[in-house]
């Protein structure tokens, strides 16, 4: 490139140092020699860092105000700005994006989500879900199929899309190869096991801390509780004694942990949005050479099993979960060949390396294309 392109990363509810945006997406292309922005609504403290200008502009009190004002603020800078290519994360933004590309702007859409399967939308009554479903595909899909690009996080809502926009593509959300790999080669053979992400009832906290009720065991746990009343009635049980709970802790501490553990939980609840999912999570441990405890869903099977890398089981049975984690405990050579094997199918295919190319060649292309 002769000159810089300019690319505007745009979120509204994400964090500034939020791991696909920010760790993955921003400092890729800031290396590949893009000039890159990244707008966020978390307050008005500018910085930048890895290469990345972090613009922060005034945090919203709620949600309706996020959806409502932030949205404004975020496009108001978006055109402040004035960059060759717009990137944005959010469904919230779509309007935004839509703004922009009757301004003559490429603008990509980044779709982290199905969004009319969400659990915001599932937990409703039968009819008031099928409703929101309807329009929320409809209002989704119009935005869609107007955008210069389209990147997806799984192949099965890439699916979805490819059939509205052509110039789609799905950028898996694959672990940084040696992000989370212990400088320690010779891993603990301890009783700590970790769950790493956000915790709310449907992705298991319940059944994972049952589960270690009759085991001598440690729990170690990162992540924020979805609300202090979850917080409350999980904390009441029992086991959880033996629940280390960090709280949310960066990148350095997750690897400290997933290194002091024998195993890692992705044992997520059945949900529409969880059947088809790519846990980034469950790549993360078997990035870290992490025996895997994963739902026994087709698609985690297909990747955990086809890669003899860990142990699947029903998630809604907290005995199932203690019984995996007593046989990686009790076989802590097979333990070490899973891990193993987990950290080969990384390096081979689910790895983040990987997904950069696919990503450099949609903006290469649409550079192409000016």
């Amino acid at each position: 490139m002769n000159r810089k392109i300019s690319v505007c990363h745009l979120t509204s509810p994400h964090p500034r140092y939020d791991t696909r945006i920010f760790h993955k997406e921003c400092i890729s292309l800031a290396k590949i020699g893009y000039d890159i922005t990244l707008v966020v609504a978390d307050g008005n403290k500018n910085e930048k860092l890895e290469g990345v200008n972090i613009v922060g502009i005034e945090k919203p009190k709620n949600k309706l105000e996020r959806l409502y004002k932030t949205t404004k603020k975020i496009y108001q800078k978006a055109i402040e700005l004035n960059a060759d290519i717009y990137h944005f994360h959010d469904p919230e933004l779509i309007y935004v994006g839509l703004k922009l590309i009757k301004k003559g702007k490429k603008v990509i859409y980044d779709i982290h989500e199905d969004l009319p399967r969400q659990l915001f939308v599932q937990k409703n009554k039968l009819i008031k879900r099928k409703i929101m479903e309807f329009f929320l595909e409809r209002f989704e899909n119009y935005g869609a199929k107007r955008f210069t690009a389209l990147f997806t996080s799984t192949p099965y809502i890439k699916n979805r899309f490819i059939k509205i926009n052509t110039n789609t593509e799905n950028i898996n959300n694959f672990p940084i190869l040696n992000e989370l790999l212990s400088k320690d080669e010779v891993r603990k053979n301890g009783n700590e096991i970790c769950y790493v992400g956000s915790i709310v009832k449907i992705r298991g906290i319940f059944e994972m801390v049952r589960a270690i009720d009759s085991l001598d065991v440690k729990l170690n746990v990162c992540g924020d509780f979805a609300s202090e009343d979850l917080k409350e009635e999980v904390s009441s049980l029992t086991s959880w004694e033996k629940v280390n709970y960090l709280g949310f802790v960066g990148r350095d501490k997750v690897r400290e942990v997933m290194n002091e553990s024998v195993a890692g939980l992705v044992t997520l609840l059945p949900h529409p949005n969880f059947i088809k999912s790519y846990p980034v999570k469950m790549f993360e441990y078997m990035a870290a050479s992490l025996p895997v405890i994963a739902s026994d869903f087709p698609l985690f099977k297909e990747i955990i099993e086809g890669n003899d890398c860990g142990i699947c089981v029903n998630a809604s049975n907290p005995d199932e979960i203690a019984n995996a984690i007593k046989y990686i405990m009790d076989n802590p050579e097979e333990a070490k060949k899973m891990g193993e094997n987990g950290r080969r199918a990384v390096i081979e295919k689910y790895n983040w390396e990987k997904e950069v190319e696919k990503l450099s060649k949609v903006y290469a292309n649409i550079i192409k294309d000016e």
